[in-house]
């Protein structure tokens, strides 16, 4: 395979954890805790002078990718780093970004490490979902549309807008909301359109759509019909894409949920 170079940037911040958090790295299977362990990605949480960072390793891309990382396009750690960086510039709350890594032969991209730090929340999104009698839930979901609304105010496309990719803290002055898994992301302008579209990933009930449409519409100048029934709409086709071979196969109809 080759020699490993290794490529990285790290926070300013965080100069002096440097060598600390490579060596977490370079002994990542047995390295931490582990917080999540996928097909895909894994992260592990590691501890430093009793500060608390997650480190996310990214699959070990297959050969085309592993070159098209080298030499065309940033890695998912990279991305993650600077896109983290340029959230917060806009005033959008992610974990601190702390600094990626990548190792590279002669292949290409051997290997990617994205360093956040640790942050300590409430829920995530999809406690919502799932709880209908989570307490001010339907003031969370207001909030939650108007984080929603600056993040397309501010041209940020999202694209991985999905339930367990936003992280909910609760303050003394109400609720702040935490992007996680940057690596999908478009800076753009959106029209009416694309914004609706972004929100289909969530898994949004009516009565949901009910409550986040009336606080879009608001903030828009659309309609309330206007914005309800794009939103819907974009929600049931998503909810139907990934459902319908499962409930084919279940001998059921495909429905939308209600509450």
């Amino acid at each position: 395979m080759g020699e490993l170079k290794m490529q990285h940037t790290i926070h300013p911040d965080f100069k002096t954890y440097s060598g600390r958090i490579l060596k977490h790295i370079e002994d990542f299977g047995n390295s931490g805790e582990l917080v999540f362990g996928g097909a895909r990605n894994e992260i592990r949480s590691i501890d430093i002078k009793g500060e608390k960072f997650n480190v996310k390793s990214f699959k070990i891309p297959h050969k085309l990718n592993a070159i098209i990382y080298k030499y065309f396009r940033p890695s998912k750690a990279r991305r993650s780093f600077e896109y983290a960086s340029k959230l917060l510039n806009l005033g959008i709350s992610t974990p601190q970004p702390v600094a990626y890594f990548e190792f590279i032969n002669k292949s290409g991209l051997s290997s990617s490490y994205y360093v956040s730090r640790h942050i300590d929340y409430d829920l995530d999104f999809r406690e919502l979902i799932h709880n209908q009698d989570y307490p001010e839930r339907e003031k969370i979901l207001q909030r939650f549309t108007e984080f929603t609304y600056r993040l397309h105010e501010n041209d940020i496309n999202f694209l991985d807008h999905s339930p367990g990719n936003t992280l909910i803290e609760k303050t003394s002055s109400g609720y702040k909301f935490y992007l996680i898994d940057l690596n999908r992301m478009r800076f753009e302008k959106m029209n009416f359109n694309q914004r609706m579209h972004n929100f289909r990933r969530l898994w949004l009930s009516k009565a949901m759509i009910k409550i986040m449409a009336k606080t879009y519409a608001d903030l828009y100048g659309k309609s309330f019909i206007e914005t309800y029934d794009l939103m819907l709409e974009y929600s049931r086709q998503f909810q139907k894409k990934i459902n319908f071979k499962k409930l084919r196969r279940m001998g059921r109809r495909p429905k939308f949920k209600d509450a």
